[in-house]
């Protein structure tokens, strides 16, 4: 019975998927069937053969692997490797190379003969590709094929560098990458004109032939595309949907990355379910989203002919839970993120006491508070909080070197003009020339062009507090150290990043903290940040003031929260979408090119802007009123 239940909830899944509850769970796992073939092929005195994955997916599942060898005394003499890809051109001992990928995260660390490590060669001469690739494939076929290849998945949907449009028979060659693949791998590069436009990668065929193939994705930034790719129809816009057509393929995701799958997503249209409240609101928007026809006139037949005759029936009639989930998005909106004096807040998303609050809004990066809060932001402070914000890093790599220049060069000519120049800082400037003229991609800088840099993202951010009512002395840089590295890989959390952040908490304490929740930041900095807040709260939990703390978390920057799981919408009207769009526009070196731009080609202020728009018709179209814009929040019980 049960298995039978198991084929009903996976009915839309056209290959085999197990989830995990976390990445290390699963890398674990992977690892260990990795291990398993390496200790059968020993005992059969035979070779084991690897193809082998890079980027941020296997990281840990190589981590586990020479855990193994150091501490259980897993061998792999008799292992031969072959790399899924290279960039090209590439040499080997670049950083961005994919030899220096797999030396530093597993072959330095192993007793794997180098001999038996085979990656594309990156250095070819462009006529000599395509029998470098022929041999590619017949080393692997005269070792008997692939035992087991490991995949990650890119938001094209491709595996290895097997881009759309990509021939499910296609073999090892040279390709041109996706303009989406390359804005990925901008930051590793220090920006997408350094990303090589092309690449050597097995075909599609090659995989093919593995007798064990399993594709891994975390996080929920890739699970859009695992949907795709596991529900889809097979096509070659999406290369990984051909692993469909496999026998000896599996799936190993986490939680977030399976979060779109049919079974997870809406498990009313594949099984019963127990209807808790949250998952009544979603289904019940869902169904309006769908329909699309507002809340309150949903009907049984609607409930019935959409996979809710369940609903229907163990908490209904219809209209009764129509009444309920309207009422309780009616609830969510507010015009006082900070609590209405005066007023009965047993409905409300905030206290009214105290009426005034201490508050303090944590933003990750110098500008993530205007961009994703910035309407809130200034009406906290309008309505007459103690508002605090707090930057928990520089933002010191987001700035463009030309722009060093030219803020060093004002002060040089200010200074001059003013007869206060200071020795020698004509001499610091030409070096900060002299080093940016030569300056190789993802190069660190000078900790004089680091220190400039941060003043900038300073400048801007106080002028921005400033604009959104904030006195001086309510404004915090933090630099927390694990930022401070000068480059894109940042140092690893310490104590002394959550010491700084207790700190400032026992300063103000807070009655609200708000905290990006926003974990699709592309630079991971968000994620970061927030995991150090709760470490914080964690450590001062027994002080009087957390207990009546409540933490809000915002998005905006680069995604917003679903409807269902809106706990405060604040609306905007017109004129506080132009304020929040002035202290937005306080950041200039982040406005029309930002450095590090993700995906999404718009500016900043407009990204903001539409994602408030869209959240207010969201509201509108379930049959609530009509905003000009809302700023969305989810409160994080700690």
């Amino acid at each position: 019975m049960a298995r039978l239940n198991l084929l009903e909830e996976t009915r839309y899944e056209k290959l085999p998927v197990t989830v995990f509850d976390t990445p290390k769970d699963g890398s674990i796992h992977v690892a260990q069937r990795i291990a398993n073939i390496i200790k059968e092929k020993q005992n059969s005195k035979e070779k084991a053969v690897l193809g082998l994955a890079t980027g941020a997916t296997p990281i840990k599942v190589y981590e586990e692997l020479v855990r193994m060898h150091k501490e259980e005394g897993l061998s792999f003499s008799n292992v031969v490797t072959f790399n899924l890809d290279e960039y090209y051109p590439m040499a080997a001992e670049d950083a961005q190379s994919y030899v220096s990928f797999m030396n530093e995260h597993l072959f330095n660390h192993i007793d794997i003969p180098k001999e038996q490590i085979n990656i594309p060669d990156g250095t070819l001469k462009l006529e000599d590709i395509p029998a470098f690739c022929l041999e590619y494939e017949k080393k692997i076929g005269d070792l008997g094929g692939l035992d087991i290849q490991i995949l990650g998945i890119g938001r094209t949907g491709h595996i290895g560098f097997n881009e759309p449009g990509s021939a499910p028979n296609s073999g090892t060659r040279l390709v041109t990458l996706d303009d989406l693949t390359r804005r990925d791998a901008a930051r590793d590069f220090g920006g997408k004109s350094f990303v090589p436009t092309k690449a050597i990668t097995m075909g599609i065929g090659t995989i093919f032939k593995a007798r064990e193939i399993i594709l891994m994705a975390w996080n929920g930034k890739k699970a859009s595309i695992i949907k795709k790719a596991v529900e889809g129809e097979i096509s070659s816009e999406v290369p990984a949907t051909f692993l469909q057509l496999s026998d000896n393929v599996e799936f190993i995701l986490d939680k977030d990355a399976a979060k779109q799958l049919t079974r997870f997503n809406t498990p009313w249209l594949v099984k019963d379910c127990i209807w808790d409240e949250y998952l009544i609101r979603k289904a019940v928007i869902w169904l309006s989203n769908t329909l699309k026809k507002p809340i309150l006139k949903l009907t049984e037949d609607d409930y019935n002919n959409n996979g809710m005759a369940q609903l229907a029936v163990e908490k209904g009639p219809v209209y009764n839970i129509n009444i309920h989930i309207f009422n309780k998005l009616q609830h969510t909106i507010t015009g006082w993120p900070g609590g209405k004096p005066n007023a009965e807040d047993k409905q409300r998303p905030e206290r009214a006491n105290p009426e005034k609050k201490r508050v303090v809004i944590f933003s990750p990066h110098p500008d993530d508070d205007v961009i994703s809060m910035g309407g809130t932001f200034i009406r906290l402070a309008d309505q007459g909080h103690d508002v605090h914000v707090a930057y928990q890093t520089s933002g010191n790599t987001a700035v463009w070197d030309d722009d060093v220049l030219r803020f060093v060069e004002f002060s040089n000519d200010f200074s001059e003009k003013m007869g206060m120049a200071v020795p020698g800082q004509r001499e610091m400037y030409e070096n900060m020339r002299k080093f940016i003229e030569s300056k190789k991609p993802n190069q660190i800088d000078t900790p004089e062009i680091q220190t400039v840099k941060g003043l900038i993202r300073k400048g801007e951010a106080i002028a921005g507090a400033r604009y959104s009512g904030l006195n001086d002395d309510h404004i915090h840089f933090m630099a927390l150290p694990f930022y401070e590295s000068g480059k894109n890989q940042k140092n690893p959390v310490t104590q002394k990043d959550v010491d700084l952040t207790k700190e400032l908490l026992q300063k103000i304490k807070p009655h609200q903290i708000f905290a990006a929740g926003d974990f699709e930041d592309p630079h991971g900095t968000h994620i970061v940040c927030f995991n150090i807040i709760l470490k914080a709260l964690e450590q001062l939990k027994d002080e009087p003031w957390v207990k009546d703390c409540w933490l809000w978390m915002y998005r905006g920057a680069w995604l917003e929260f679903e409807t269902h799981e809106i706990e405060m919408a604040v609306p905007l009207s017109p004129q506080e979408v132009e304020r929040k769009k002035n202290a937005i526009f306080k950041h200039q070196s982040q406005k029309d090119r930002p450095v590090f731009p993700g995906d999404d080609s718009r500016e900043f202020w407009q990204r903001a802007q539409d994602r408030n728009s869209e959240t207010a018709r969201a509201y509108n179209d379930l049959g609530l009123a009509e905003y000009e814009a809302i700023e969305a929040f989810v409160r994080y019980k700690f």
